[in-house]
């Protein structure tokens, strides 16, 4: 059995959708372990007293929706606390078998890296609070590019990853998958350092897939886009594939199963061990629709 537990503090208004983002961040991280379904989940609250009922209400709601709807699962219990800041989250778990269990921290030099959702969330978010209480500091910005960016953004922190796993359970031998995890805190060059953690080699990062507008509002706030260590919240899936099966899966993992992803970089011994860097000529893609 693999389970997770995980404490989110909201980065929207919205009860529901602040729910299912939190939901997200606790099951990505087992399905980055290989795990097919989540048995349950466990909600954990932390609410202020006066905080009203619709609030709560709201993101039990979300929560269910996700489990349910989502990830045909259920919520099978949880705990609730008065807390000064609002904390969400909670305790999922799952079956997997030991052999079919995909750890973080394996490479062989030559793999190719593969990434499922575009990086950006946290700068676009930044822009969604300013947009409520300081938005004379976005004066140089379309409101309606904004407005797209934050709902892709949205969008892509309440996509589950399950359809990740189920692509790889479409094949009998999953060895050429040496490395998996979710882009969660780290950012995309974090990971990729845990990825590489075992071992003398190096990453090369030769294309970002971020969200539009990511590049302009992470250097107006001071994220680190350009060394990709922007924080990301319920990110991407993040692999290591053997060089030699990476353009078929990722064609499977789009064709079959609908999931847009890029090949983003290579394993390599050009650099220092344990390094990522990001190319000089490297590729920026901005994305606009999911």
């Amino acid at each position: 059995m693999a389970k997770n537990i995980d404490i989110f503090t909201p980065i929207i208004d919205e009860p529901d959708l602040t729910g299912e983002i939190a939901t997200a961040n606790v099951t990505n991280d087992i399905f980055a372990l290989n795990v097919p379904e989540i048995s349950g989940m466990l909600v954990f609250l932390g609410l202020k007293k006066n905080m009203p009922m619709y609030i709560a209400e709201g993101i039990l709601k979300g929560i269910k929706n996700f489990m349910e709807n989502k990830l045909n699962s259920k919520v099978i219990g949880g705990h609730t606390i008065y807390s000064e800041w609002p904390l969400i989250g909670g305790e999922a778990s799952g079956f997997v078998e030991k052999d079919k269990i995909i750890k973080k921290d394996y490479v062989k030099q030559g793999d190719k890296i593969i990434l499922t959702k575009p990086i950006g969330n946290q700068p676009i978010m930044a822009a969604y609070r300013l947009q409520k209480n300081n938005p004379d500091l976005l004066e140089n910005y379309s409101m309606n590019e904004i407005d797209n960016s934050i709902d892709l953004a949205v969008e892509l922190m309440i996509t589950p990853l399950q359809d990740v796993v189920k692509a790889i359970y479409t094949y009998q031998d999953i060895s050429f998958i040496h490395s998996m995890t979710d882009v969660s805190g780290f950012g995309l060059a974090g990971h990729l350092r845990e990825m590489l953690q075992n071992s003398r080699l190096s990453a090369v990062i030769e294309k970002i897939p971020s969200i539009r507008l990511t590049s302009d509002l992470a250097y107006e706030f001071g994220y680190k886009y350009d060394d990709c260590e922007m924080p990301e919240t319920a990110g991407g899936m993040l692999l290591s594939v053997d060089h030699e099966y990476a353009e078929e899966f990722s064609q499977r993992l789009n064709g079959e199963f609908g999931i847009k992803n890029w090949i983003i970089g290579t394993i390599d011994n050009k650099s220092k061990p344990k390094h990522v860097r990001v190319s000089k000529n490297v590729e920026h893609i901005e994305i606009t629709k999911y």
